[in-house]
């Protein structure tokens, strides 16, 4: 039998809902050194949370952070909140000596990042890990492209192009919420959609976003707020052509304005040898095309169902789909892993404010509207 290891979560929405799922089902499924115990759940509002943590099996309900934090049974927070509060909490977790589980983005500033980072790699010399929630990377079709583009399948990476697109905003009568105020949210698209994309294409490729050149914009400006309006103070859509380390050219787009996209995470990276792609809306599968085909070339449809692909051997029979939630127990299982081995888990923090860093570049160079090039009727 393992070891268990409390777990404490600040947050019981949308991001609390499949984070609980996957701390209960983790080690039914996969072989970890330690066993979670959901001990206690955070909120402000005592009933909601109560509520929540009867649903979701937690065994105890804290309304102030900080006393879930300090308390003896958990071992582990995991923070499922606002990005505004993101620093704060991890802060006050690592110096307490807590494992930390951060959704994304790290936080709303590259400060508040670099706070966060610098205090996980010093309580990393303490034995205390800490790790960022990109839950795409745990994909299994995304982690066989990082495993292709690793063994040069494709050769040398040439070009990526990632998109990010939802609907869910199109409507100008939705309602006001916290991801449209810059204050709670940090950015709009650009952090909840384009922190996923740029993290996955530097996951898949290997290499890092050297610079970029952006726009970004806020298609409606104002949104129903109880009896009023409240203005919106995020982008709506951000844009942005990226360079590698490596030289290799990339696009990203981020929206919450494309009709008919509900969940349209799509990546697809060009190399001298090969291409691939991949999309989530079919998120079982990988198109990969090889130039070593010759005549008989062109792109393949990969079910990524097999026992010998990442992740999906602790599941079903081939050609049994996953679903998004198993990429949040994926998620888990590695950081309990890494954990009981005593090494540092992917995405660090420090991978998290290289993300932050590329988030903050594309704000600098829309503010700037350093892209454009007038066009006049004279030329």
């Amino acid at each position: 039998m393992t070891e268990e290891i409390g777990v404490g979560m600040v947050g019981h929405a949308f991001m609390g809902a499949v984070h609980s799922h996957a701390w209960r089902s983790v080690h039914r499924f996969f072989d970890v050194p330690l066993t979670p115990r959901l001990a206690a759940l955070g909120g402000r509002d005592a009933v909601r949370t109560k509520e929540a943590a009867t649903k979701y099996g937690w065994a105890a309900v804290e309304t102030d952070w900080r006393a879930l934090v300090a308390r003896d049974d958990v071992h582990l927070v995991d923070i499922c909140t606002p990005g505004d509060t993101h620093a704060e909490i991890a802060l006050a977790a690592l110096a307490a000596g807590k494992h930390v589980l951060c959704e994304k983005p790290l936080a709303n500033t590259v400060a508040e990042a670099e706070a966060m980072a610098a205090a996980a790699d010093e309580a990393a010399a303490r034995g205390v890990r800490s790790m960022v929630a990109f839950n795409y990377r745990r994909v299994p079709a995304i982690a066989l492209a990082r495993r292709l583009v690793e063994e040069g399948r494709i050769g040398e990476v040439r070009h990526v192009r990632a998109v990010y697109l939802q609907d869910w905003l199109s409507d100008p009568a939705s309602p006001m919420t916290w991801r449209m105020r810059k204050e709670k949210a940090g950015s709009g698209a650009l952090g909840d959609l384009g922190a996923h994309i740029v993290d996955a294409a530097q996951f898949v490729t290997g290499d890092l976003i050297t610079g970029v050149s952006a726009t970004t914009e806020t298609f409606v400006r104002s949104r129903p707020d109880g009896d009023g309006f409240s203005d919106v103070t995020v982008d709506d859509a951000a844009v942005f052509l990226a360079r590698f380390s490596s030289g290799a050219l990339g696009t990203f787009e981020a929206t919450r304005y494309a009709l008919g996209r509900k969940n349209a995470m799509r990546l697809e990276v060009n190399g001298t040898r090969g291409s691939l792609a991949f999309d989530f809306e079919s998120m079982n599968e990988l198109s990969v095309f090889s130039a070593d085909d010759g005549s008989a070339a062109g792109f393949r449809r990969i079910l990524v169902t097999e026992a010998d692909h990442p992740y999906v051997g602790a599941w079903w029979p081939p050609g049994h789909l996953l679903g998004y939630e198993h990429t949040f127990t994926h998620e888990v299982a590695d950081f309990l892993t890494a954990i009981g081995g005593g090494v540092e888990p992917a995405p660090s923090f420090a991978d998290g404010l290289r993300v932050q860093r590329v988030l903050a570049a594309v704000e600098e160079s829309a503010g700037q509207q350093s892209i454009w090039t007038t066009i006049g009727e004279s030329r």
